[in-house]
């Protein structure tokens, strides 16, 4: 890709000094001609490059850009080759040009940090899928992907969590993964909607493009729209005791409760504790599930529907 090129030249560049268009040719596997036609793109990019004529000539970055990308640490080196998890490049399309990718960045730095970089890979892994197979429906990411770059409007055929389906138009900012989950952040009627893409059936690109917020930025956004998200939340407050036999068991599946507190003098000792679920239906499927290893101690009302939905076990495996 023509962007990846043009900064391997900047790295290049920033690396060795100078180099004539031949030795960018050869370095990148181009003609002379594509190289001219970089350093015009990079020019008109704003990036402060010099062609110098004569025998000892070549193309260079002026001096103090080059001080600037010199400014570069070792923990601005590190954080440079972490890469995003190969699930996520794949679902973009990119995980084939990931690796060569890598081995250009490498080849392009100064050997004083390229040490760190391959310790970086040797001693580091980001995976951010979960243990459970992704069963995501991602058939319309690839659409909405262009829309995206392409900043063009938009049409999705979506459905809601229950299931009703609804044709609308958006304005594409960006795409969030989280987990083995893809959001679609975007605007409609002016206002930031977030779509989970798996729910996307149907996307058409339009022609007409639109004009991006001057001051939005996409990872700030998604992070406020957690917390909105969070605090939104209907809660539950339950009052329990627990057996410590089970307490980690109660940590592993935290994404069903969370634990507000928890109060224990002695080890071997039932530990009071609070816990947090969104409805009065969910603590008790979740309470009953732990058997004799969970006691409710308030609210009192939700005691006897435990002990029903307990005796509505017992009772099925009667017949």
């Amino acid at each position: 890709m023509r962007a990846d090129r043009l900064l391997t030249i900047m790295i290049l560049l920033q690396n060795r000094g100078k180099m004539t268009a031949k030795e960018l040719a050869d370095e990148l596997e181009v003609s002379d001609r594509t190289i001219l036609r970089d350093m015009d793109a990079l020019s008109t990019a704003g990036i402060p490059i010099v062609s110098e004529r004569g025998k000892d000539g070549g193309w260079r970055l002026v001096d103090n850009f080059r001080s600037q990308l010199s400014g570069l640490n070792t923990d601005n080196m590190k954080s440079l080759f972490l890469f995003p998890s190969g699930n996520v490049l794949e679902d973009l399309g990119l995980n084939r040009g990931a690796l060569d990718t890598r081995q250009k960045l490498l080849a392009a730095i100064p050997g004083t940090y390229r040490d760190e970089a391959e310790a970086i890979w040797e001693r580091i892994h980001i995976d951010s899928s979960t243990w459970r197979a992704s069963k995501e429906n991602l058939d319309a990411l690839k659409t909405v992907q262009q829309a995206v770059w392409e900043s063009k409007k938009l049409t999705i055929l979506y459905e809601q969590a229950g299931g009703e389906q609804n044709e609308r138009v958006v304005e594409p900012l960006g795409l969030v993964a989280k987990g083995n989950t893809w959001y679609l952040v975007a605007i409609r009627d002016t206002e930031f909607r977030n779509y989970r893409v798996s729910r996307i059936h149907n996307a058409i690109v339009h022609n007409e493009t639109f004009i991006r917020p001057a001051n939005f930025i996409l990872a700030a956004y998604w992070e406020q729209s957690k917390e909105e998200f969070i605090q939104r939340l209907p809660a539950y407050d339950v009052q329990v005791e627990i057996h410590p036999s089970v307490m980690k068991r109660l940590y592993f599946t935290s994404k069903f409760v969370q634990v507000i507190k928890k109060k224990s003098s002695n080890p071997d000792q039932w530990i009071e504790a609070t816990l947090r679920f969104n409805a009065e239906q969910e603590a008790v499927e979740f309470i009953v599930g732990f058997g004799n290893k969970m006691k409710v101690i308030a609210p009192k009302e939700l005691k006897s529907k435990v002990v029903s939905l307990a005796n509505s076990v017992i009772d099925f495996y009667k017949e």
